[in-house]
């Protein structure tokens, strides 16, 4: 009578576990290696696999918390030192945030293999936010003396009228390098919010960090020139 019991347990405990996986009975039996003997075996052999699938996946997603906090502090001190137009300390910061990035990429097959076995593909899909691109025709033009050539003839004239546009290039200028360094720490911020989780998502807001880093660079060139 207590055989009969336990396999009728058994069966019922292994009817019920692909239900709660998320699995067919088929993906079930063929990712614990196919079972022909004892239900209670397959059972205890497919919890023993589950919960193992299912640590790997909270130690993948441990990753990704991580990146996410690290990220978003990235982002909190590229803030400070964009303000202060520290170009080195910036630099080093973008390198750190690919390293970040770098540990979540390292876990993307494993989640991706996990995902199927569990059945989780479908539930866990999100789709991130786009990844804007900032390019400098987006961004205030700066004012020019030599824009006015047929009011303004000779050497003497073009250099007053630099005079009178100085406060309003310092402004331009300062638009520029601002606009730059929001959008920089706003990609940073959007793609630590994600935990670098989509590695497309990923891959298009570390681009787009680098481009609006080297653009930033270029524009904090043109200021110290232009009002030395």
């Amino acid at each position: 009578m207590r055989s009969g019991t336990t396999a009728a347990t058994g069966k019922r405990q292994a009817e019920s576990l692909p239900t709660a996986l998320g699995m067919s009975v088929s993906e079930l039996v063929q990712a614990v290696g196919g079972f022909e003997g004892d239900p209670a075996e397959m059972v205890r052999a497919s919890v023993r696999t589950a919960e193992r699938a299912f640590a790997e996946l909270d130690a993948c997603d441990a990753v990704i918390d991580k990146a996410s906090v690290a990220g978003g502090k990235i982002a909190d001190r590229l803030r400070v030192h964009l303000s202060a137009e520290s170009v080195a300390d910036v630099q080093t910061e973008l390198e750190e945030l690919e390293r970040v990035a770098a540990r979540v990429r390292g876990t993307d097959e494993t989640r991706r293999l996990l995902n199927r076995v569990l059945g989780k593909e479908e539930r866990d899909a999100f789709t991130p936010a786009v990844v804007v691109r900032l390019t400098a025709d987006d961004l205030p033009r700066l004012p020019s003396a030599y824009a006015e050539a047929d009011d303004y003839t000779d050497l003497l004239a073009v250099a007053g009228r630099e005079e009178q546009l100085r406060p309003q290039l310092e402004l331009a200028h300062a638009k520029r390098i601002v606009r730059v360094a929001t959008h920089l720490v706003t990609v940073v911020e959007q793609v630590a919010a994600a935990g670098f989780a989509d590695s497309r998502f990923a891959a298009e807001s570390l681009l787009e960090a680098q481009r609006s880093h080297a653009l930033w660079q270029t524009f904090l060139a043109e200021s110290r020139r232009d009002l030395s």
